[in-house]
């Protein structure tokens, strides 16, 4: 049957097993009996959520930083031969610090902005994005985001000054996380600030969709109760969320419900074979096609994988992060993104203590100054 969720819209799907699913208070989509608004479980208070999700997502960030391009078969490499149990247990050379990348920088600087205003200020995140660039502090944050700004810095007004479509690349789904963090509780607030933060750098739709995906992740994450994690139902709420923005794109969210269970090797050849990794071409036979070189930078593709590492190992930070950069290809962002998520749910305490010590944007911001900002978020939000 085809049911109307939460506040308004009306889904391009049918239902069929949520049939028992009830809306819940605050326009949501719940299961009294999965989905509450209380923490998950009752344990990680949401100080650690704030502080583990803007943790996981730098640490996310620095560890896949330096594989971002590599072919599945090296990152996989890497993670089997270097994010090992030890390494996360240990924390490796602790007088070598994770520097973690410039998107990472812009999603600390959404926090601080939400923050310091206590609300969502377009013009404060333009001027700090902006004194990022001329601080030369955005050397890798991808083509599209580095010229929106600069277009930004030129006076360009941020509705007008992201790349435009068909440009999808996932820098504003990236730095979402924050959004869900401080809107948690007002979701139509979280969709009009993801969709206005996502086109002051992508003005492609399906970008602000993304957005909306990974923030909405974020703030369903908050307030889950039930272990193990209730992904139908998950994955319902977020596709309504994102349908309010890109339907297709909410499609894809939605489905993934049907594939999350297969391995990662069969998962990729899911993506490919739906026509979701750029380049591939469903005429041509498997022999046809160059050797697969991992997930690319489009928003589907991109947040459709950081959505399947998480659910596929929710209580697993290193399992999950270990999905996402086996993939090989773009795994920068994806690992943050997954980062973000596994952070979210599990708390700052089920990070590795000894990496998030190292982690540094090579100045000031290191990883205890990026808890303190982040529970100081969720003191006053």
């Amino acid at each position: 049957m085809t049911r109307r969720l939460g506040w308004g819209y009306s889904p391009i799907f049918h239902l069929g097993p949520f049939d028992g699913i009830v809306a819940r208070s605050g326009g949501g989509l719940g299961c009294s009996s999965v989905v509450q608004t209380q923490n998950r479980c009752g344990m990680v208070p949401v100080k650690e959520q704030f502080s583990g999700c803007l943790v996981g997502h730098c640490l996310g960030d620095a560890l896949a930083a330096p594989w971002v391009g590599q072919s599945p078969k090296d990152c996989a490499g890497y993670v089997a031969e270097q994010l090992t149990d030890s390494f996360f247990t240990g924390g490796g050379d602790a007088a070598m610090p994770l520097v973690y990348s410039a998107n990472a920088r812009l999603t600390r600087e959404l926090l601080l902005s939400l923050r310091t205003h206590q609300r969502w200020v377009p013009s404060d995140y333009v001027s700090r994005m902006v004194a990022l660039l001329k601080a030369e502090q955005l050397p890798s944050c991808g083509r599209a985001t580095h010229d929106s700004i600069a277009r930004l810095a030129q006076g360009t007004p941020w509705s007008e000054a992201g790349m435009p479509s068909p440009s999808a690349s996932c820098g504003s789904a990236l730095r979402a996380a924050p959004l869900g963090l401080f809107f948690r509780d007002d979701p139509q607030a979280m969709i009009k600030a993801a969709r206005e933060q996502s086109l002051m750098t992508h003005q492609d739709v399906r970008c602000a969709a993304g957005a909306v995906a990974i923030a909405g992740a974020v703030s369903l994450l908050l307030s889950q109760k039930s272990h193990p994690l209730a992904i139908e139902p998950f994955l319902a709420q977020l596709s309504e969320w994102v349908g309010t923005v890109d339907r297709t794109v909410a499609f894809d969210i939605y489905q993934l419900s049907a594939w999350v269970t297969l391995s990662p090797d069969a998962a990729a050849l899911f993506l490919v074979k739906a026509g979701l990794c750029p380049g591939y071409r469903p005429e041509l036979s498997a022999a046809d096609h160059a050797e697969w070189s991992g997930i690319s930078s489009y928003v589907v593709a991109s947040v459709l994988w950081t959505l399947y590492s998480f659910l596929r190992s929710p209580t697993d930070f290193r399992q999950a992060l270990g999905t996402a950069i086996s993939v090989g290809g773009e795994v920068g962002g994806v690992a943050a993104m997954v980062g973000a998520l596994a952070g979210a749910y599990l708390g700052r305490s089920a990070l590795p203590a000894p990496l998030v010590q190292r982690l540094s944007d090579g100045g000031s911001w290191s990883g205890p100054a990026l808890i303190e900002l982040a529970e100081a978020c969720a003191a006053s939000s």
